[in-house]
Order: C-alpha cells, then sequence, then structure tokens
C-alpha cells in the first residue's frame, strides 16, 4: 500500500497537549486566500464533534490540521504523547493490488501491530463490522482495484473500526452508505471508546452521533452543544440577536445620515464627533450575505395520470429488479424509495424517466408528464461550457413565481455570482457542479422530479434550501436516498425494495424499513443515565427512544395529511354527487386513503407503546 495511504489511514505520535490543542491556528492556499485564521480549539478523550460549513469553508483543511496531515501557516497543533489517531480522508487512494485481507486486516502493512491474521479472521468484531457497512459478499482475498469507489471507501473505513484508537477522524463517512448502513454506524460509534471528529452533511447522523457541533465559517470554528438540531436552534439564535443588533444600528444609521444631510450652513458647524460617529457606523456596513435562495419555479400543467405500473417485470442485466408489480403514482404524490445499494433504485428511476423500458407488464406515462431525472453522476454536463452558457443551452428565460428572469438571474439564485458564471463547468466543485446539474433541470419547467440520491456532495445550508424548494414543489416527486433526514422531511409516502422483485408500501417509514431489512441488527448505542428522562424501557437505548419519539410526531403528521386528504375527497364526492363516473373514481381514492390513514395509525400505536413515558 503507498505510504500516503497508510499516514492517511493510521497517524500516531505527537507532543504534550490534552489529546488535541490548536492554538490561534491560521491556515490558508495562495490565491484562495485564508480559509481560517487564529482558530483555537481543544478535544477532550470523550468528545463526539460533528464539523459542519459550506463547501470550501475549510472542514477537509481544519481535519487535516488535526492530524497533523498539514502544518498551519500560524500557530500551533499539540498532540497528546503517544496519541493513536485513525483518519479517513475525503480523497483516498488505495493500492490497485492490495486485497481486502491486506487493508482491512493489515496484513501488508500493520501485521506487527494488529496481531496474527487468523485471530483477527476469526474476531467476531471484525466481521459485524464487515456486514454492518454492507459488505458480507466481500472475500478477504479479493482485489480493491476492481472495486467501485463506494466499496473502496467502505473497505477502507472498516479498515479504521477494527482497530482501537483515541481519536477517530472521519471525513463524510456515510457517503456510500445506505440507510441500513448509516444506522448501524451510528450505533457503533456511539458504542466506540475514543474521541471522534466528523465531516458529515448526513443531518440524521450528526444529531444521532455527535454531542458537540463546530461550524466553519468566516474563517474561525464556532463550537455549539449538541448535534444538527441544536445547532441549527443555536445559529437561528445567533441570527436573531444579530438581525436585532443590525436593525438598532440601520436606525442609529438613518439619523445619523439624515442629521448630516441637513442644509450646508448647518453641516459646517456640526460637531466633529459627530460626523466621525456618522462615518464609523457607515464604514461598518456589513457586506450581503453570499446565500443560496431557491424559490418557486414554474410548472407545467399536470394531468390526472402520472405512473401507472401493472404486473411490470423489470431487469438490470440478469438482475430482477421488479416482479409482477403494480403500482400508481398521482399528481401531488411525494414518495421515497429506499432499498440497499444494488437493489434496483437507480433502474427504477430510469424507468420512470424513460431512459429504459420494462421488460414485462404494462407501464402508462400521462400524456402531460414533463419529468426531470436528476441522477447520481454528473457526466451529463457539458464541462466544455461556462456556467452562463450550460444553462443557457436549456433555457435562456424561466418563468419564476410571477416573473421572467434570465438565465443569469436564475444562475444567482442557486448561489453562482458574477465571478462564477463564467467559469468552465469543468472546473467546478463537486457541490457546485450537483447545484447547477439541478438548476438545468428546474430551468425546463418540469412537473415530475426523479431524484436518485440528490444530497450528494451538498452542504446543509444548500440541502435545507433544497428541502424548502421540494416543499412549496406543485408537481410529484419520487426520491430515491439514503438520507433519512432528507426523506422524512420531504416524503408522504416511503416504500422499499428489498432485492426480491418486490416494491412494498412502508407507512411506518424509514424504521419499519430498517426493521424488515434487519430485524436483528448488530451493535447498539450507549445506555442512558438512570435519572435521563430519556432513559430507555427494556430493551430501547437512550439514542433509540429519542429517535422513536422523533418517529411518533413524523407519524401525526402523516395521519394529519391524510384526514386532510379524505376531508378534501369528501368535499369533492359533494360537489360531483350527480357525476356517477367521477364519484366512482373519487370513492376508490377515498378508500385508498382511509385504508392508509388506518395502517400509519396501527404503526403510531404500535410505537407509542413502546416508547416509555417521561
Amino acid at each position: 500500500m503507498p505510504a500516503g495511504t497508510r499516514d492517511a489511514l493510521i497517524m500516531e505520535g505527537g507532543v504534550v497537549a490534552n489529546i488535541v490543542n490548536l492554538d490561534r491556528v491560521s491556515k490558508g492556499y495562495g490565491a484562495a486566500g485564508p480559509l481560517l485564521t487564529e482558530v483555537s480549539l481543544g478535544l477532550d478523550d470523550a468528545d463526539r464533534i460533528g464539523v459542519v460549513g459550506l463547501n470550501g469553508a475549510g472542514k477537509s483543511t481544519l481535519l487535516r490540521l488535526l492530524t497533523r496531515g498539514e502544518e498551519p501557516d500560524d500557530g500551533r497543533v499539540t498532540h497528546r504523547r503517544d496519541l493513536r489517531v485513525l483518519w479517513l480522508p475525503q480523497n483516498l487512494t488505495l493500492s490497485p493490488d492490495a486485497t481486502v485481507r491486506d487493508v482491512v486486516l493489515g496484513t501488508e502493512w500493520l501485521a506487527e501491530s494488529m496481531g496474527a491474521e487468523h485471530e483477527w479472521a476469526g474476531d467476531a468484531g471484525v466481521r459485524a463490522i464487515l456486514d454492518g457497512l454492507g459488505m458480507p459478499y466481500l472475500g478477504l482475498d479479493q482485489p480493491v482495484g476492481p472495486m467501485s469507489g463506494g466499496e473502496r471507501r467502505r473497505v477502507a473505513l472498516a479498515a479504521l473500526l477494527v482497530r482501537e484508537s483515541d481519536l477517530l477522524i472521519l471525513d463524510e463517512p456515510t457517503n456510500h452508505l445506505d440507510v441500513g448502513g448509516v444506522d448501524w454506524l451510528a450505533r457503533h460509534l456511539v458504542a466506540r471508546k475514543g474521541a471522534l471528529v466528523v465531516v458529515t452533511h448526513d443531518r440524521w447522523f450528526l444529531d444521532a452521533v455527535c454531542t458537540t457541533t463546530w461550524e466553519v465559517a468566516d474563517q474561525t470554528v464556532r463550537a455549539y452543544e449538541g448535534g444538527f438540531a441544536a445547532w441549527t436552534l443555536a445559529r437561528v439564535e445567533r441570527e436573531r440577536v444579530a438581525a436585532a443588533t443590525e436593525a438598532r444600528r440601520q436606525n442609529l444609521l438613518r439619523k445619523e445620515i439624515a442629521w448630516l444631510r441637513r442644509g450646508p450652513p448647518a453641516r459646517t458647524s456640526k460637531p466633529k464627533f459627530r460626523i466621525d460617529a456618522a462615518n464609523e457606523l457607515i464604514a461598518d456596513v456589513p457586506p450581503p450575505r453570499d446565500t443560496m435562495s431557491l424559490q418557486r419555479l414554474a410548472t407545467a400543467r399536470l394531468g390526472k395520470q402520472v405512473y401507472d405500473l401493472a404486473q411490470v417485470t423489470l431487469h438490470a442485466g440478469p438482475k430482477e429488479i421488479l416482479r409482477d408489480v403494480t403500482w400508481q403514482v398521482g399528481p401531488g404524490d411525494r414518495i421515497a424509495i429506499l432499498g440497499r445499494n444494488g437493489a434496483g433504485k437507480t433502474t427504477l428511476l430510469r424507468m420512470l424517466a424513460g431512459v429504459t423500458r420494462p421488460d414485462g407488464g404494462r407501464f402508462a406515462v400521462g400524456s402531460t408528464v414533463r419529468p426531470a431525472f436528476l441522477s447520481q453522476e454528473l457526466a451529463e454536463l457539458p464541462a466544455h461550457l461556462r456556467v452562463l452558457e450550460a444553462v443557457e443551452e436549456v433555457a435562456r428565460r424561466v418563468q419564476l413565481g410571477d416573473r421572467e428572469i434570465s438565465a443569469a438571474q436564475l444562475a444567482e439564485i442557486f448561489g453562482f455570482d458574477d465571478r462564477r458564471l463564467w467559469t468552465p463547468v469543468g472546473d467546478l466543485s463537486g457541490g457546485e457542479r450537483r447545484r447547477l446539474q439541478m438548476l438545468r433541470l428546474l430551468a425546463g419547467e418540469p412537473n415530475v422530479l426523479l431524484f436518485d440520491e440528490p444530497t450528494n456532495d451538498l452542504d446543509t445550508d444548500t440541502l435545507a434550501a433544497l428541502e424548502d424548494l421540494l416543499d412549496s414543489w406543485p408537481g410529484t416527486i419520487v426520491v430515491a436516498s439514503h438520507d433519512r433526514y432528507l426523506v422524512e422531511r420531504v416524503a408522504d409516502a416511503t416504500y422499499g425494495m428489498f432485492g426480491d422483485g418486490r416494491l412494498v408500501h412502508l407507512p411506518g417509514g424509514v424504521d419499519e424499513y430498517l426493521a424488515r431489512a434487519d430485524p436483528t441488527p448488530s451493535g447498539g448505542a450507549a445506555p442512558a443515565a438512570p435519572g435521563d428522562p430519556a432513559a430507555p424501557a427494556a430493551g430501547m437505548s437512550a439514542a433509540e427512544a429519542r429517535q422513536a419519539r422523533k418517529d411518533l410526531a413524523r407519524l401525526e403528521r402523516q395521519v394529519a395529511k391524510l384526514e386532510q386528504k379524505e376531508q378534501t375527497l369528501l368535499g369533492q364526492l359533494a360537489t360531483h354527487a350527480t357525476d356517477y363516473a367521477k364519484v366512482a373514481e373519487l370513492d376508490a381514492h377515498l378508500k385508498e386513503v382511509r385504508a392508509e390513514r388506518e395502517q400509519v395509525e396501527e404503526a403510531w400505536l404500535a410505537l407509542a407503546e413502546e416508547i416509555p413515558t417521561a
């Protein structure tokens, strides 16, 4: 294995400090300017820290400084003596000739520290890690060269998890993991001893694992107690206070400017300290925020029929994806598709997008359907064009709400300022290319969104903006995602693919999927203290109890939505009482809604019985 890879994965040694200390650390890169300026931080031996921030803010740079993989421009990074640090970088290169045994068991480069190979090969803990990361099918002698990027990354992650460390640093560990893998990894890390620092855009994972959040922004790092939810609340409060302060400052500024603008005779008699104070206020005007605001785009009108599958069979090569599946997707439906990697989610979305056709059965698409398919790949982006040219290739002008705007204005709404408009697409970062991909799709004014892992490469703020857009989207949404937070926020109905040709409706959402996919998951979360209000009932950990309460609230919202649908249908039945064909159609829909509501209510009751009272 290359030495650079070894150093990225396993780092030991250091000087005196309480685990890790950063003292007035600054770091920048040439023309890009400073990323971090005079940052001081400390790590305790039991900290579990989530690192968040916009793409390009310096999160990965901070991790490299923590590992001492890079030296700061100014300041000092110190490690406790004999500190054992394990690091999973974002970009990792494994030798193509290495096998899973070489990487995970360490026979090539860690034989002395890992012990005899047969001891590890027979360790149930190692097998649990390989299974938990979704790799039971990998043989130890399988070379990593032919593997996909996601498989190689999971192998590298397994190599870290089988080893003990004082500090584990992970950069985007949930990439390429399915919902079950993310759930397993969260429980494993909660139970693991030692400090943890993790960069991830998976909001659910941050809440499940982290007790502290570091926000990297404005060349500094701010610390907040709690996970993603606590950080979001704290940031909102910080912005509220800042807004109130700014409002007071602006009010004073207006008074000062009005005073200075009085007639020339009065101006000459103004006290100098008043003029200096006003000039100071004017000089202190902050720059406008660089935010991305996704607003409601126009959509083509959607008819009564979207997708209608009857006894459909679908294959991906020799693999059977669907077998005799009957399924309907209607106007305004918001559906999430869950399944392991390789279950066929992408193949299903490609069929809905019209890229492929089913192998059998009837597949009908509504005549007014205009789908937009966001794939996982970025190959379809025109790398030779500049950003503005890539948008104008789709549409020069777009309807946004009640006004028409140019392609340049639309690109600005998606976070591309004047400087980035003329950047070649091939030079954009992964997050920027993902945003451009969405921008081009939405510029075509679709009425059906088919999203395959839309959260890849997006930071938490961009994800929030995307979800805000989807909240008000008037068309149909079908999304395949491993991002549990996105699924529970956006979707009203959840379906699971379990690799057996079925498409299963899951009224219980992600929890029901996890229970069906792995009824007896390995690992577990740390137990709650007896005095903890979230202390579990028998068989339920504190983390599981907290998550169960969140799921209970989600099911309550789902019941409320279904009750609203039911009332709407009852009103339509009264309106069309003399139209027998319409009444029959509405009555059939009403029965489906009532049946679904009963299922959701049963799931709510079952979950409510398991949750301990506060």
